[in-house]
């Protein structure tokens, strides 16, 4: 029954068919082959998305988009260029410190990858060569499912049952922030070798306090939501009705950007967002569930004992079973249909289920800008209006950074764990 179902989803798939119905025909399948009562595929389907923390993700969602309409991104950009502006390379500099921020808001890359292209593309273009700046857009966009808040990791906690979303939160701040750095090194080597000139204006402190004191309800955000998540004044979900609260109060109240016309927009935005992830999770529940009855698990469990007896050769094999599978499929499922498989097996090989589930978060991530799919690169295609393959050429060196640092994460575990710990999870 597996072998039809794996069949029917990757034929389906090459046709063009949404991975979410795709995975919900393949489950048809394979429970007509096996003779199963298709009366409980709705059961199966309605039981998985009956969950209030799964409420965190559409109202996350909103969040961002609210945010990004009420005009928060020319504070962001001003704020970096204030700090990063003017040194080779400032431009580029200012693109990634404007996406660690906008990650802290949005959760998602593909919003983080519209708002950068769309604000600091044509700068980037003039400063840049076009393949180089769109690469670099797409490459920062990464940061949004991993420096909290992220939809990645709330849809992970909520299928595994294992790990906090709070937890996995915190583990994606000093990863995030190790990325970006190792990004802006890599910009001001690429400066300098292609003699790029500096940007923006000379550093001052007197612009700085200024652009913080403009800033500082946007930057203060992430630290009341996160912050009320981590410390348990209230749940994922309730962080994100506040979050929503609080884009309304900013767009309104303090940029007044923010208008009622923009607000179908922005709930049609959430509301899709909200339906792919239900329709992948729903369709992936049943999955899972003939995956139970046929022992699938069992099954994949004896083959990685037998493989490997070493955590660290478990890991490697699985790191490298998700790049594969990135390459082709879309985060959250991945996530639904993988995660409640290999997490159980991660923990009789004895790993923390916060590392394992940052770095199975952190790896589908990567996905998003490695060929031949990538989404991210299609976006940023789309937006410089170039070749995918004039992308996919320059995003290498991105993608190599962005791998090492996977590759980090799983050598020094402390650089996912410390954090985490030291707040109690």
């Amino acid at each position: 029954m597996i072998a039809i179902m794996l069949l029917s989803f990757f034929l389906l798939a090459a046709l063009g068919m949404p991975l979410a119905f795709a995975i919900g025909c393949a489950a048809v399948a394979g429970m007509l082959w096996d003779g199963m009562p298709l009366v409980q595929l709705a059961s199966k389907m309605v039981h998985s998305i009956d969950s209030f923390p799964l409420m965190a993700i559409p109202l996350f969602a909103l969040a961002g988009q609210l945010m990004i309409k009420g005009g928060v991104m020319d504070p962001l950009i001003d704020l970096a260029n204030a700090i990063v502006g003017r040194v080779r390379g400032g431009l580029a500099h200012v693109t990634i410190v404007t996406a660690m921020g906008l990650s802290s808001v949005s959760g998602t890359a593909v919003a983080d990858a519209v708002a950068l292209g769309g604000t600091l593309g044509p700068a980037l273009s003039k400063a840049y060569s076009r393949p180089w700046s769109a690469s670099l857009v797409a490459a920062a966009s990464c940061l949004g499912p991993i420096i909290p808040p992220s939809s990645n990791m709330i849809v992970y906690a909520v299928v595994v049952g294992t790990v906090s979303v709070g937890g996995l939160f915190m583990a994606g701040v000093v990863p995030g922030i190790l990325i970006g750095l190792a990004l802006m090194v890599y910009a001001t080597v690429v400066a300098y070798r292609r003699n790029y000139p500096p940007t923006g204006e000379p550093f001052s402190l007197l612009k700085l306090i200024r652009q913080l004191r403009r800033s500082v309800l946007i930057v203060l955000m992430p630290v009341v939501v996160i912050g009320g998540i981590v410390i348990g004044a209230f749940t994922a979900t309730e962080g994100a009705a506040i979050a929503v609260g609080y884009a309304l109060v900013i767009g309104f109240g303090i940029t007044r950007q923010l208008k009622l016309a923009d607000l179908p927009g922005a709930l049609l935005n959430a509301g899709i967002i909200s339906a792919v992830v239900g329709a992948l999770i729903a369709f992936s529940s049943v999955v899972t569930y003939i995956f139970t009855l046929e022992l699938f698990a069992e099954s994949l469990a004896d083959f990685l004992r037998g493989a490997t007896t070493s955590p660290l050769g478990f890991l490697t094999i699985v790191m490298a079973m998700l790049f594969v599978a990135g390459m082709f499929m879309e985060a959250n499922a991945l996530i639904i249909m993988l995660a409640p498989l290999l997490a159980p097996i991660a923990a009789d090989f004895g790993l923390d289920p916060l590392l394992f589930g940052f770095l199975f978060c952190f790896n589908i991530t990567l996905g998003s800008i490695t060929p031949p799919v990538g989404i991210l690169l299609f976006v940023v295609s789309s937006i410089w209006r170039l070749s995918f393959e004039a992308v996919a050429a320059s995003i290498w060196p991105f993608i190599a950074i962005e791998y090492g640092a996977l590759v980090l994460c799983v050598l020094t575990p402390g650089i996912v764990l410390t954090l985490p710990r030291a707040m109690g999870f």
